[in-house]
């Protein structure tokens, strides 16, 4: 039984000329070295606490963020509401709204309706965990699908939720925040989430750090709760992109590797790179692009073994082109959503990439409820959920 609630967030409170844009952030896992020195520049912007740590302790960001509270540039909402979070975006010539619901999750690991669907990463578990030990709140929701929301309550949120804010970030996602706090929507939205599973879409390791976190605080009721924005499955905007490989040094010569990778998969010639996500329309989804210092394959795997994991190219990059008897040692893989930037790293020194395509939302949810764990990195939600315009405080 999934327990999802509403509660009273802290929200900025703007100064004269100020805008929100200057408040908020992408998720603290996707932003580049250049782009947090500009968000840091701005004394109040999220990152400040979310990526303010030192050597993994976080007690000047609880220090900052209290000190925020304190002078009134974070405000609490009058009473407990749910929040809807609406996401506008194009993506070529089609364009799609994401609809979200913004509440507590009970961080029960994973039972109670709650399910992964990818592998983490320990170390990055452990400075989110010093985060919230640092600083007892949540800045950052994760992100979570559930089964289908009914239409006649979908029609009853839309027509009692108030405008808090709204902005438009640097790649022209819309971004908007709704209150939605009348009682009888609420008990509404509480009473048909109970019913539904739960599957976490990004946001693994913040809600893995939650469900620590709620057991190293078993006394303090706040502490049982991670921020949360569940989106339904029928949600027309749940776009899902690939994540690919790039290696910088190969075990061996190109060629060796070459040999390697032939004793798996059949191999098909692409004249050019940039004709390689073409070439993998329509093929069977083991099927993987590769690129070779310079020469792209489709690679295409020979007797796969019958079970659900292998239908996955992300799986099967994993164990057939990056494990084996070829590698000594484990590779340093580097990981890059955008296909063209991938692409355009191979003149940068990396010798091998390795291209995938996104799994749909059916297969996600499919290994999900048979207890399967994708490999790290499988997914890539878009557009990501924005940080830094509803924080839960524990404290």
């Amino acid at each position: 039984m999934v327990d999802f609630r509403p509660f009273r967030p802290y929200i900025p409170r703007l100064e004269n000329g100020e805008g929100i844009i200057e408040r908020v952030s992408p998720p603290y896992d996707v932003i580049s070295a250049d782009e947090l020195a500009r968000l840091k520049g701005n004394r109040y912007n999220v990152t400040n606490v979310t990526m303010g740590g030192v050597d993994g302790n976080y007690s000047s960001a609880g220090e900052a963020l209290r000190s925020w509270i304190e002078h009134g540039a974070l405000a609490q909402d009058r009473r407990d509401a749910f929040y809807t979070y609406k996401q506008t975006f194009c993506e070529g010539e089609h364009c799609w709204q994401r609809t979200g619901i913004i509440g507590l999750l009970a961080a029960k690991g994973y039972a109670e309706g709650v399910v992964p669907h990818e592998e983490t990463f320990p170390k990055v578990k452990e400075d989110r965990l010093n985060l919230l030990r640092g600083t007892e709140t949540h800045c950052e929701s994760i992100f979570g699908i559930f089964d289908e929301l009914s239409a006649k309550l979908k029609d009853r949120i839309d027509d009692r939720e108030t405008m808090v804010l709204e902005f438009t970030d640097p790649q022209g996602v819309r971004h908007c925040l709704f209150r939605v706090c009348d009682p009888e929507t609420v008990e509404s939205i509480m009473a048909e989430l109970k019913g539904k599973t739960v599957l976490i879409a990004d946001g693994h390791h913040r809600y893995e750090t939650s469900s620590r976190y709620a057991q190293e605080n078993p006394d303090s009721p706040k502490k049982q709760f991670v921020l949360a924005t569940l989106v339904p499955s029928n949600d027309p905007g749940l776009l899902v992109f690939p994540t690919h490989r790039l290696v910088k040094e190969l075990p061996a010569s190109a060629e060796s590797f070459l040999e390697f990778v032939k004793s798996r998969f059949d191999l098909f010639d692409v004249s050019e790179p940039s004709e390689l996500a073409s070439a993998l329309e329509g093929r069977p989804s083991s099927d993987v692009g590769l690129v070779i210092e310079g020469k792209a394959y489709v690679a295409s795997p020979r007797d796969l073994p019958a079970d659900e994991m292998w239908e996955l190219d992300s799986y099967v990059c994993q164990e057939w082109v990056l494990k084996g008897e070829a590698w000594k040692d484990e590779p340093t893989v580097f990981y890059e959503h955008d296909t063209a930037k991938a692409l355009a790293k191979m003149s940068e020194g990396y010798r091998l990439m390795v291209m995938l395509r996104s799994p749909s939302v059916d297969m996600i949810w499919e290994l999900a409820r048979l207890d399967r764990r994708m490999p790290k990195k499988s997914t890539y939600f878009w557009p990501k959920m924005w940080s830094g315009f509803v924080y839960y405080r524990m404290a």
